[in-house]
This record gives C-alpha cells, sequence and structure tokens, in this order.
C-alpha cells in the first residue's frame, strides 16, 4: 500500500506536468479571443494598408480580413449591411455621409492619407517629359477611373477639365471600375496612357525622388487642378465594438505608419 507521502508527490508531479502542458498549449495555439478586423478600403491603397497591417502584428496578435474596391462600391455595400468595422476611403465625402446617416461612429473619423494623382504612359522613352504634354504624345487611349465612384477618377476628370482637354479626351477614355483596374489598364500596356494613383508607380527605391525616374513618362498632377484626395478613415458602427478595430485605428496616427505612407507616395495631414 502506498503511503500518504508517496501518493502527495504522484499528486503534487501530476498538478505540475498538467499546469506546463497549459501553459505550452497557450504558446503553440492561436490568440484566444482575438477578434478579426475586417476592413473595406480603397483600392489605391490595400498594398499600402498591408505594410501597415504587418507592421502592426509584429506586436499584436490580431487578425485582419480586407476588401478592396471602389470608394462608392465599398461605401454602398456599408449601407447595405456589409460586415466591415473600418472603413479606408479614397475621400471625405463618403465616410462623412455614413457617419451623417448614422452608419459610422463621428468620433473615430480622421484624415489618414493625402493621395496624389499622376498621369503614366509606360510605353514612353527617349524623351523626358513631365508634364501634361504627355498627353501630346499620347496618340492611343487614355485611362481613369470611373468618375461616378472612384475618387482617382473624379480628379482626373477635373484635371482634364482644368487643362481644357475634357471634350477632347472623352470619346477616347477607358473607364475602369477603380484605380486598380485603371492601372492595369496602363501597366499592361492595353491602354497607352492614364491618370492613376501616385503610389502605384513601380519604383525601386522607397523614395519621393525615385518617382521622377519611373518607367516611361510621369507628370505627378498639381494640386491646384483638382479637389484635394483627402483620404479618411471611420469606424462602422460594427466596429466600435471590435477593440481590435479601435487598436489599430490609433496605430494609422502613429510616426510608424505615418513613415509607411510616406515612402509609398502619400501627402500626410498634420498630426
Amino acid at each position: 500500500m502506498a503511503s500518504h507521502s508517496s501518493i502527495h508527490k504522484h499528486r503534487s508531479g501530476s498538478w505540475a506536468i498538467t499546469t506546463r502542458l497549459f501553459f505550452l498549449s497557450l504558446l503553440l495555439s492561436p490568440p484566444l479571443l482575438a477578434e478579426t478586423v475586417h476592413i473595406a478600403v480603397a483600392s489605391n491603397f490595400v498594398t499600402t494598408l498591408r505594410l501597415l497591417t504587418t507592421a502592426f502584428g509584429i506586436d499584436s496578435p490580431h487578425e485582419f480580413k480586407i476588401s478592396s474596391a471602389s470608394t462608392g462600391k465599398l461605401f454602398a455595400q456599408i449601407k447595405h449591411g456589409a460586415p466591415f468595422d473600418m472603413f479606408l476611403a479614397a475621400d471625405a465625402k463618403r465616410p462623412g455621409l455614413l457617419v451623417a446617416d448614422g452608419y459610422a461612429d463621428p468620433q473615430s473619423l480622421f484624415t489618414y492619407a493625402l493621395g496624389r494623382l499622376a498621369l503614366w504612359r509606360p510605353v514612353g522613352v527617349g524623351d523626358n517629359l513631365t508634364g501634361p504634354e504627355i498627353l501630346d504624345r499620347t496618340t492611343g487611349r487614355l485611362a481613369i477611373a470611373n468618375p461616378k465612384t472612384a475618387p482617382y477618377g473624379k480628379a482626373a476628370e477635373e484635371t482634364l477639365r482644368a487643362l481644357g482637354l475634357w471634350k477632347v479626351w472623352q470619346s477616347e477614355l477607358v473607364r475602369g471600375e477603380n484605380i486598380a483596374q485603371t492601372y492595369q489598364f496602363v501597366a499592361s500596356g492595353g491602354v497607352e496612357s492614364g491618370f492613376i494613383a501616385l503610389s502605384q508607380i513601380p519604383r525601386d527605391r522607397a523614395s519621393r525622388e525615385e518617382w521622377k525616374k519611373p518607367r516611361g513618362q510621369l507628370w505627378i498632377v498639381p494640386l491646384s487642378l483638382h479637389t484635394p484626395l483627402r483620404q479618411q478613415a471611420v469606424l462602422t458602427v460594427l466596429g466600435t465594438n471590435n477593440r481590435e478595430a479601435g487598436e489599430f485605428m490609433e496605430f494609422l496616427k502613429s510616426p510608424e505608419a505615418r513613415k509607411i505612407m510616406k515612402t509609398q507616395g502619400y501627402d500626410l495631414p498634420d498630426s
């Protein structure tokens, strides 16, 4: 018959092993109770957003689900009940409307980036054109995003009107559903030139100087020619109950996040 002390030692040893296994399982298992953050993001910002979520995830267990489309399309989806926690738009109009209509939290609304429009002609070689004269050399069609749903498309239309060239090019336009599709039209060679987001321009280094020497010809459109692309973020009503969404929203205001956005071709609002 086992002694009382041996039984006590056996129970103590079993408890210690069980405790170690429990804590080991915590280390090896996915984070408990971590909510997924579902982000609706304008197409121009999706690549930058992935860099931001990666940087944020280094010190955080959060998981992200990213859905990208034109700002107008995402706006409509949110109003129809799409389960997004956060909306990163390419304008200030739609987030403001969501707040006004009760679909988003007014306290969370802020401008996270200032977008820049660019005219790119990748096939142009042999001359160093960096202005609207690129349009004079364009003999094929011109791509822009749909002005009705994509803020960068609206900015492109405003630019052409400001230059007195809207009627000249209107019948030659190829309209992308969003700025990502517009970029594909140009990058693939399917369309000779196009107005896209500066952040989409291929480059070898994370420096604004590199945008002066891209493949082909590039014109960074002056801000005076179109309505500023104030890109605003807002938590949806659903997102106000997601602690992780709120934490990521605050991260977007951090120096680390702002540095990433700057290197990706965005201007920054005053902090």
